[in-house]
């Protein structure tokens, strides 16, 4: 039997062939990194599945034995499939024996997945009067959304339909839903930039609603989306910071930013950087290059004075990572 577990556009697929209390513990593990848990039994249901997908969803393989053998190599070099574990492909990230060391080896690697794989969504407003990804008025739509976002109030009917939508996502996820009884109790606008580099349903639910566009979730978020902007505003760096993004890209992706010099281009998410391109080239080059794939560098020189309306700010001593020195750009830089 082989199961997977996803969150948002992220689906990871594991081998579960055995029962009993080892097997849920490990389910229980797995979806405290990824939420949502598939199974299968049959290798064309499986398959089909996985090809029905977006090519921006992003999934990780755990199998073993027969059913690998059968689909691997049929879904080895689909877009969606960023890794596999147990097999012998370019993408196999590990075999292992002991369960413990499968979750250890999923967690590391998502923290870079989630980095350097997540599609970029962005929008390019042209001098010619149509945008690469669509018109203009996407463009301007998204700035005026994220104005708009600011300005509204929030209220604490907004907060309780945010939390019981994110109970009814992750029910049976047990650290998710601690997680969730955590903010219920704990969340103020000071700590907003901590919950938000945090691992947990805030990020995700959050980025995936802004990939996606799901403007009911964004307006739930938009009383937490406006403490980020306070925070970044109040801690809006002084100087030009030349910071780095790693980014896995198509190499479509990469030809419409090449065919966009001299344009406007809008980030539709909040935009993590890092000071260190050292650390930003060790998040790129852990990864594998598939077909039709780059590993892009972004290097950007952040002026704040000609900042008019999104921050950005250093956020390490705001996160939980504080060893990342993460420069944070706001929703639509």
């Amino acid at each position: 039997m082989v199961s997977a577990i996803s969150s948002n556009d992220d689906f990871y697929t594991a081998d579960a062939k055995a029962n009993g209390k080892e097997t849920r513990d490990t389910e229980q593990k797995l979806r405290s990194i990824i939420n949502n848990l598939k199974k299968f039994q049959d290798v064309k249901q499986c398959q089909k599945y996985i090809e029905e997908r977006s090519k921006n969803d992003r999934l990780v393989m755990i199998v073993s034995g027969q059913f690998g053998q059968e689909i691997v190599p049929s879904i080895h070099k689909l877009r969606q499939v960023i890794s596999i574990y147990v097999y012998c492909f370019d993408k196999i990230k590990a075999v292992v024996t002991e369960l413990g060391e499968l979750i250890t080896r999923i967690k590391a690697d998502h923290k870079i997945h989630k980095i350097v794989e997540e599609p970029l969504c962005i929008n390019i407003f042209t001098t010619g009067g149509t945008s690469a990804t669509g018109v203009n008025g996407q463009f301007i739509f998204s700035q005026i959304l994220i104005d708009c976002l600011l300005r509204l109030k929030t209220t604490t009917a907004d907060k309780k339909e945010l939390i019981d939508h994110c109970k009814q996502q992750y029910q049976g996820n047990t650290a998710e839903l601690s997680n969730l009884r955590e903010f219920r109790e704990d969340y103020s606008p000071e700590n907003a930039l901590w919950w938000y580099t945090r691992e947990s349903f805030f990020y995700k639910t959050l980025n995936a609603a802004l990939r996606n566009q799901n403007i009911h979730i964004i307006f739930l978020f938009r009383g937490f989306i406006s403490d980020i902007y306070r925070q970044l505003e109040a801690n809006q760096a002084d100087n030009t910071l030349r910071v780095y993004r790693s980014q896995m890209m198509s190499s479509d992706e990469l030809e419409t930013l090449r065919q966009s010099c001299d344009q406007f281009i809008s980030i539709n998410s909040l935009f993590s950087t890092s000071t260190d391109k050292k650390q930003a080239l060790s998040f790129v080059n852990s990864c594998d290059v598939g077909d039709n794939l780059e590993s892009v560098l972004f290097q950007i020189d952040a002026n704040p004075t000609l900042v008019t309306s999104k921050p950005f700010a250093d956020v390490s001593a705001y996160s939980e990572f504080t060893d990342e020195s993460e420069v944070l750009f706001m929703l639509g830089s």
